[in-house]
């Protein structure tokens, strides 16, 4: 079909989705983005955030901690750090991501690498309020 492109989403443990999708809303590093069919071709990094889905059967939610999408006229892939379906985001496991990204921070700044982990400190909390989560 013209009107849509082959999706696919794996991180290191399991593929999560194979779709033909409309339509994929991608946490970029530099910003938000929507892949359609026929986009320009583009390689970019992930910040933590939903990476939205909408094919056929409705659309699809996945927290994403990071990675990279690569974007060509026919499909999109992304390989993600980490991902989840949304309805497997419990507040316990968000927690744990959460603790993992503040001793990634409490690390970098013994090595003075404080921005980068403060960013990320920072998406992680806003994704998770996103999801109605506490970052407490």
């Amino acid at each position: 079909m013209a009107d849509t492109m082959q999706f696919d989403l794996v991180s290191p443990e399991r593929r999560l989705a194979s779709v033909q999708a409309t339509e994929v809303q991608i946490p970029g590093a530099d910003g938000d983005m929507t892949a359609m069919a026929n986009h320009a071709p583009t390689i970019t990094t992930l910040r933590p955030g939903i990476l939205r889905v909408v094919h056929s059967g409705g659309t699809d939610e996945y927290l994403v901690s990071g990675g990279f999408a690569e974007i060509t006229a026919g499909s999109l892939s992304v390989l993600a750090e980490e991902a989840l379906p949304r309805a497997e985001v419990t507040q316990e496991v968000y927690s744990g991501m959460l603790t993992a990204a503040r001793e990634n921070h409490a690390k970098a700044e013994e090595h003075d690498a404080v921005d980068a982990a403060a960013k990320l400190l920072a998406d992680m909390v806003a994704v998770g309020t996103h999801m109605g989560l506490s970052s407490q």
